[in-house]
């Protein structure tokens, strides 16, 4: 019964690799609970999935996105587009706005100004910066 139902699907899918791959998804499907579009006739899941496709109750093109997105691990979301990072004020910046007697714990930031940099200006930035040298003490 399996080989011809195989032939008989050839025409709807047309690589057999692309069959088996579709063929055994929906039997793995069946398998889980999937509701069956045929009547069993005390055929196995795999065959009840070609016979499926074979008389068209299942489209492949549908089987294929339902394979497909079996298959993905992480799904693509689009993101925003990257904000403006703030850059750190120099020592000079943060020294002239310390008024306070406790280090300008209560200051107000009045003073501080920042540049605003964006995501690959920083990224530049941090590839400048050299490690520094490594001690080995024996």
């Amino acid at each position: 019964m399996a080989r011809v139902t195989v032939e008989d699907c050839v025409d709807k899918v047309e690589n057999r690799f692309d069959l088996v791959l579709l063929a055994a998804h929906r039997a793995r499907l069946i398998s889980s609970g999937a509701e069956l579009t045929i009547d069993r006739d005390r055929d196995k899941n795999p065959v009840v999935a070609l016979r499926e496709i074979a008389e068209e109750t299942i489209l492949p093109g549908d089987l294929e996105e339902q394979l497909i997105h079996s298959l993905q691990k992480q799904v693509e979301v689009d993101e925003p587009e990257p904000d403006v990072v703030p850059m750190i004020p120099s020592p000079e910046a943060m020294a002239g706005t310390m008024g306070a007697a406790d280090g300008g714990a209560d200051a107000p930031d009045e003073g501080m100004s920042f540049e605003r940099m964006t995501e690959e200006e920083l990224l530049a930035g941090l590839e400048g910066i050299v490690p520094p040298e490594r001690k080995d003490d024996v």
